[in-house]
């Protein structure tokens, strides 16, 4: 499954990089979170996130890239099962252009897919809807 939302957000990069990089505060700007707790310190490659979100079981996420002020990606593993969380954003004529989505790959892909893909929809839609709303607010 391959899943991927894009928006046009009326507030600088910046901005929207400092709420998107501020993951211990999303609950706050989406009811798809419950809650998040960096377990080793800081938002870095290596850094390890525990994630829980309503309807799913807790998940501990491992950045896999960070590009300070762009981009950063996050992976979990469970069994027959891998997700790539990738959260982007870039400079536009009128103030950003974020990216959210996720990626999953194994042998259970296609099952989760099919049990929980409208569910992975509506959290990433939410997820940029609150994106959005946070960052227009905060410019």
């Amino acid at each position: 499954m391959n899943l991927e939302q894009e928006a046009a957000i009326a507030a600088p990069s910046s901005t929207v990089w400092s709420i998107l990089a501020d993951v211990e505060r999303w609950p706050e700007w989406t009811a798809s979170m419950k809650s998040i707790r960096l377990l080793d310190g800081e938002l870095r490659v290596g850094a390890r996130v525990e994630v829980v979100q309503p309807k799913l079981p807790k998940a501990v996420w491992t950045v896999s890239r960070l590009d300070e002020g762009s981009r950063f990606d996050w992976t979990a593993h469970s069994t027959g099962l891998t997700t790539v969380g990738r959260h982007s954003v870039e400079p536009s004529a009128t103030g950003s252009r974020a990216k959210l989505g996720f990626e999953q790959t194994g042998p259970l892909a296609g099952l989760f897919g099919l049990l929980l893909g409208k569910l992975a929809r509506d959290y990433v839609a939410m997820e940029m809807a609150g994106l959005k709303e946070r960052s227009e607010a905060t410019r």
